[in-house]
């Protein structure tokens, strides 16, 4: 399997920030940048991420971690990665989920049902859309006619969800192409590994072996009291340290289990509000050694 490691941005990504991050990933041969939809934060929109960081380089690929699909049209999220896909062959990399991760942020993807079964039909609709022309649709909540979005890549986009609860396993299983969780430890994410693969199989189909990954926050100086807290509260009985790193031989360690666990792509977010230079820097001695 190929083991592949990327940058993952921030609610602290200042915009003005992200010509040099760019720029140093670039140069650097980082894999792949990851934006995560965080709407009330100085963040960059993840498509607009995208498309600014395709247009500047050549080799970068670019991600969602993760991005909102209910309550957005399917074939408007389409056409966006159709486009993207036109003008950066590739090196567009979906990732959706069902919901923000801040409650407040919820009200801004409204769906006409219940959020799971939209989910479960965008995503029938979103993979048809990118497969095929005049594609004509009738669910419970959408009803397309002749649904085209332009140039389509010679290989469909795959469309990789995120989640960590039986019922995403279910939808990842029936309707993704791969999986990023988050917030898991090693044999947690080795139990996600094998309830995809056995939704998949119940529903005829196959999850390749390298399209499983994690998104994991490493704290340079230790994982911060405030984080630690904030976990023991999500995750009574749960060890922080088995869920972020706090440095990077931490990370190292999660990674190790990780990959025992059958997962090989990383998103590696910086935790703490260290500046993103000195990160980078580190990033690529520690990690793009470990890529094959």
């Amino acid at each position: 399997m190929k083991i592949r490691f990327g940058v993952g941005t921030g609610a602290g990504t200042d915009p003005e920030a992200l010509p040099e991050l760019v720029d140093r990933l670039e140069a650097a041969g980082v894999d792949s940048l990851w934006f995560s939809e965080l709407v009330y934060s100085q963040a960059v929109d993840p498509v607009v991420g995208m498309a600014f960081a395709l247009s500047r380089t050549t080799r970068l690929k670019v991600g969602t971690s993760v991005a909102i699909l209910p309550g957005r049209h399917p074939v408007l999220v389409a056409k966006q990665l159709a486009s993207l896909a036109a003008l950066a062959p590739k090196r567009v990399l979906p990732v959706f989920g069902l919901q923000p991760a801040s409650g407040n942020e919820r009200d801004l993807f409204p769906v006409p049902g219940r959020r799971g079964a939209v989910f479960d039909e965008s995503l029938r609709l979103l993979r048809a859309v990118l497969r095929a022309d005049d594609v004509d649709f009738d669910g419970d909540y959408f009803s397309v006619r002749g649904a085209a979005v332009g140039r389509r890549s010679a290989r469909p986009l795959d469309i990789w969800l995120g989640g960590r609860v039986p019922a995403a396993y279910r939808r990842i299983g029936r309707y993704g192409d791969g999986w990023l969780g988050s917030f898991l430890t090693p044999e947690e994410a080795a139990a996600g590994v094998a309830a995809i693969n056995a939704e998949a199989a119940e529903a005829g189909r196959e999850i390749e072996a390298d399209h499983f990954g994690i998104t994991v926050f490493v704290a340079e100086d230790g994982i911060p009291a405030e984080a630690a807290a904030r976990i023991g509260r999500q995750r009574p009985g749960v060890d922080p340290a088995d869920l972020i790193a706090g440095g990077w031989p931490e990370l190292h360690r999660l990674i190790d289990g990780y990959l025992a666990a059958g997962l090989s792509k990383f998103v590696v977010v910086p935790a703490g509000g260290k500046p993103m230079d000195g990160f980078v820097d580190r990033f690529v001695a520690e990690l793009m050694p470990r890529q094959n």
